[in-house]
């Protein structure tokens, strides 16, 4: 038997699920962002809209939680290609209301996507532009979302030195290495859809504690594709593989790249396809693994949700099909 979730108001464009708090934030065309709480597990009710604040006349492109220890907060990706982070605040007994904390602001390009990452010492926000660009960016003080300060600053190209001044971008993904411990090493996977080649194919960023810089490790393309647009990354939970896992979505299909844990001379890491996986008309929007990072669902163009796994030989295949009920 269905049953309905959630309303979400005519205009609503994005969507960003708090697992720690069971809540649900939505961005509208009009620029409102609007939490949803979830109802009490006796009762039979739906999520029901808590608070909405206008955060922006032109509209939200996306909304993305902060992670749950540093507050109850929301990244907003704007019409204008702006960032703004807002935080819920309730003081002195009145009822509670979202403030702005932070807006990151740069006039020659607009964010395309963002991401947070937790390491045992501070907050990261890696964001990546429309010219090409990714800026790493570290919360001062977790009790205080509005003190960030820009880290690092570079092209996603493996040579640092090349430089693409007149980049136009449509799209970007991030993902984060999914933290496994306080010891592991920060690490994202970065790929665009640009008129530029070399900024295309996903790379493996990795911070280099020794000398306090972020160093691409891997390239996740084959000469024969090499610089081939990209639509979405996500990287899969390790619950105990000697390898990472981590999908690529491009106009070829989704590739699932293994990529090996010890770096060569070069400080490069081994990499390898296991598999293309084809089935989605058109582009691939959005890919989420499960906990297990054992199953794989991805979503696109052609309004299908699609999930993928592996069998006990490692053959990748689509295990089932998601359509939409109207």
């Amino acid at each position: 038997m269905e049953k309905s979730v959630a309303t979400l108001e005519r205009g609503t464009v994005c969507s960003a699920w708090n697992y720690s708090a069971q809540r649900l934030a939505t961005g509208s065309i009009d620029g409102t962002l609007s939490i949803f709480d979830s109802p009490d597990p006796a009762s039979s009710s739906s999520f029901s809209s808590s608070s909405s604040v206008k955060v922006h006349e032109g509209g939200i492109v996306n909304v993305l939680w902060v992670p749950p220890e540093y507050g109850d907060a929301v990244a907003c990706i704007l019409a204008d290609g702006t960032l703004s982070v807002w935080e819920e605040i309730a003081e002195g007994g009145q009822s509670v209301q979202w403030k702005l904390c932070t807006s990151f602001q740069d006039r020659t390009a607009h964010v395309l996507d963002i991401q947070f990452g937790v390491s045992s010492t501070s907050l990261k926000l890696v964001a990546a532009y429309s010219n090409g660009y990714v800026k790493v960016y570290e919360l001062l003080n977790p009790m205080e979302l509005n003190n960030w300060q820009l880290q690092a600053e570079f092209q996603n190209v493996i040579d640092s030195v090349s430089k693409f001044a007149k980049v136009s971008s449509l799209s970007a993904s991030i993902s984060w290495i999914p933290q496994r411990c306080e010891s592991q090493q920060l690490s994202f996977v970065v790929g665009f859809n640009s008129d530029i080649p070399q900024l295309n194919s996903s790379k493996v960023w990795e911070f280099d504690q020794l000398h306090q810089r972020w160093v691409a490790v891997a390239e996740l393309a084959l000469p024969e594709d090499s610089g081939t647009p990209v639509y979405a990354v996500a990287w899969a939970p390790n619950i105990g593989r000697p390898y990472e896992i981590i999908s690529v979505a491009a106009p070829t299909g989704i590739a699932i790249w293994k990529i090996g844990l010890n770096p060569d001379v070069d400080g490069h890491l081994s990499i390898e396809k296991a598999a293309l996986l084809s089935g989605h008309r058109g582009e691939v929007w959005q890919m989420e693994w499960d906990m297990s990072g054992m199953t794989l669902a991805s979503t696109g163009s052609d309004g299908l949700v699609r999930l993928w796994q592996a069998n006990l030989n490692g053959v990748w295949h689509e295990q089932a099909t998601l359509e939409p009920t109207s």
